[in-house]
């Protein structure tokens, strides 16, 4: 809260912020992880659950919004495997 954010998480993308801000070196979130690892950091979740959490309220979201939220696998047009050439014409 003392650099400006209303709660007290530390995302990469904070920390990214921070780094460029008091050091100058711009890193990417994925360096930023790296970073953090390298010097013993873990990625830390809630010890308990929010009491505003309504669970049937979540568990409804994941039958009704997720299925058409998430992208649907199918094949690619001409189910070519190259990525780097173009499909024989």
């Amino acid at each position: 809260m003392a650099h400006g954010w209303a709660d007290e998480r530390w995302t990469l993308s904070r920390v990214r912020l921070l780094i460029a801000e008091q050091l100058g070196v711009s890193l990417s979130v994925r360096g930023v992880w790296a970073l953090l690892r390298r010097h013993g950091w873990s990625c830390q979740q809630p010890a308990r659950r929010a009491v505003e959490r309504d669970d049937a309220t979540v568990a409804g979201w994941g039958k009704a919004v997720w299925p058409r939220a998430k992208p649907l696998r199918g094949r690619s047009d001409d189910g070519w495997s190259s990525r780097t050439k173009p499909p024989p014409r």
